[in-house]
């Protein structure tokens, strides 16, 4: 394991379609890495509060990959899965956990694998038994907008981030 230490990248989103510019850089840099996620798989955490962004950063991730149904918060479903550029997306919301065991229980575990991209909402109560994560992006309310802090922790993330085009900062 590296000792490296990965730097955050930070990106102002005043305006909703901000977020969606952000979720369209972040699908480029994907689409861009399709072949080694195939390979390796990814693990995004999402963090933020309540109506902080979490799930309209993923709607617009998943529009960037080609995504045209509905695109919904997984929050009473737990998961959301869906097929995008040979991958498989999972999208996962833990809020209404009761116990972190539930994530072990209900088999997620099978679902961080090589060709998918599993991004959790609400890690916290699925920990000791979520995957580790090879990106966080931490989504916090700035005035009317938005501030997201993505923060790479291991060098497959370091080099996605390295993947979005520039205007996306």
């Amino acid at each position: 394991m590296s000792n490296e230490i990965f730097l955050p990248t930070v990106v102002s989103l005043p305006l909703p379609e901000d977020t969606d510019r952000l979720g369209r850089a972040i699908s480029v840099a994907l689409r861009t890495r399709a072949d080694e996620l195939r390979r390796t798989g990814l693990a995004v955490r999402l963090e933020g509060d309540l109506g902080a962004g979490k799930t309209s950063l993923v709607r617009a991730v998943l529009r960037g990959l080609g995504w045209e149904g509905a695109v919904k918060s997984p929050t009473f479903s737990l998961l959301e899965t869906y097929a995008v550029e040979g991958l498989e997306f999972n999208h996962f919301d833990f809020y209404r956990f009761e116990t972190p065991e539930e994530f072990e229980d209900a088999g997620f575990d099978e679902c961080f694998r090589p060709g998918a991209i599993c991004a959790t909402e609400w890690s916290e109560k699925a920990a000791p038994y979520l995957p580790a994560a090879d990106l966080v992006v931490k989504l916090t309310v700035e005035g009317l907008g938005r501030r997201a802090e993505l923060i790479p922790q291991t060098e497959a993330a370091r080099a996605l981030l390295a993947s979005m085009p520039e205007d996306a900062e």
